[in-house]
């Protein structure tokens, strides 16, 4: 039998969630469950969280202290990149496979590489703009109407300055 749950330390649960969107009670209730808290009320607080990121997948940290849940959302790389395209929302159910064939000012990757780099393990900006640049290949996007491969190369040899 496991160890008794003591309310007033601070635990952490991780929960991937679509932006906007009702997290289904069925994948919470086992993780907020055993901690005394209601799965619905728990789902109900990860969409007000997340209207923001409506229709993209985004990592939420839920931080359980005194049977409380705050939520903290923890967007990835490709979730902020296919935000900076301003795409508008897609009903999931119905539009699969989608190419996020837009474009991004260079200007927007440096923020979005700033904004992440206490999550990478890159030791400097410019590795971790190589990482973003990396995530934008992945996705199909263009970076200021060239190919994030060509940005890349211009980031390595100090042609483009971070």
């Amino acid at each position: 039998m496991p160890p008794k749950f003591d309310p007033s330390q601070e635990i952490t649960v991780i929960v991937r969630a679509v932006g906007g969107e009702m997290a289904a009670t069925a994948s919470l209730a086992p993780k907020v469950g055993p901690l005394g808290l209601n799965a619905k009320k728990v789902g109900e607080d990860i969409m007000k969280a997340t209207k923001d990121w409506k229709g993209l997948k985004v990592t939420c940290e839920l931080k359980v202290k005194n049977r409380v849940a705050t939520v903290a959302v923890t967007p990835s790389i490709a979730s902020r990149l296919i935000r900076a395209l301003k795409e508008p929302p897609r009903d999931r159910k119905k539009v699969k496979n989608v190419k996020h064939n837009g474009n991004i000012a260079f200007s927007e990757v440096l923020k979005i590489a700033k904004e992440s780099l206490p999550n990478t393990l890159a030791s400097s900006l410019k590795q971790h703009v190589q990482e973003v640049l990396g995530t934008a290949v992945s996705i199909g996007c263009t970076i200021d109407g060239e190919s994030p491969r060509d940005i890349q190369e211009k980031v390595a040899s100090g042609k483009l300055k971070c």
